[in-house]
């Protein structure tokens, strides 16, 4: 009955769609940027920390989207009431945990992990057109493994990380989410319950 109920909701699917359609022009933009700064320096000295930078910002994301959905309300609901700042943000955030976790883990993460497979492969043909006699199946597999092991080792790291400070992650993040909506006037999370 409950899995009936979840696949018949119109909110899931538009929400679904919504989503896909914003990843898609999100990863466009950042992967034309990305690509083009990488083919304007055409370094591997620039590439290399990019690339490390991508996945560092890939991690980052999990975790937030990781201490999201560990996060306990009572306590932003105590500082709320007595009117802290970020707090209101911080229940906002706790109360759309699925909607954060998604977007953190898997829009920012899937982005993440394309971009830094593109930025690899960019370093691997730059290091074999300069060693000629470097094999190029041996390199990509290499640096795909590299690219991997750095993310999944941090993602590793950051889950646990996220899991014991949830709520002091989740505070630092509705700070600076309250300080980007005084400043544009826009709510990232515009709830009416």
């Amino acid at each position: 009955m409950l899995r009936t109920h979840i696949f018949n909701d119109r909110n899931v699917l538009l929400s679904a769609l919504a989503v896909a359609f914003f990843t898609f022009f999100i990863a466009l933009l950042v992967s034309i940027g990305a690509e083009s700064l990488v083919s304007a320096v055409n370094s591997v000295f620039v590439s290399i920390p990019l690339l490390l930078f991508i996945i560092l910002v890939g991690v980052f994301f999990d975790m937030i989207g990781t201490a999201a959905t560990a996060a306990v309300l009572p306590p932003f609901n105590a500082r709320a009431a007595k009117k802290v700042f970020g707090a209101r943000q911080a229940v906002k955030i706790t109360k759309n945990a699925s909607k954060v976790a998604n977007f953190c883990n898997d829009v920012i993460g899937d982005i993440a992990g394309t971009l830094s497979g593109a930025i690899g492969a960019g370093i691997v043909l730059s290091l074999v057109d300069w060693f000629g006699t470097v094999d190029l199946f041996i390199m990509g597999g290499m640096m795909t493994s590299l690219i991997a092991a750095l993310t999944v080792g941090g993602k590793a790291a950051g889950k646990k990380v996220a899991i014991d400070y949830a709520n002091a992650i989740i505070f630092k993040v509705a700070v600076i989410m309250a300080r980007w909506e005084n400043l544009t006037g826009m709510e990232l999370f515009n709830d009416k319950r």
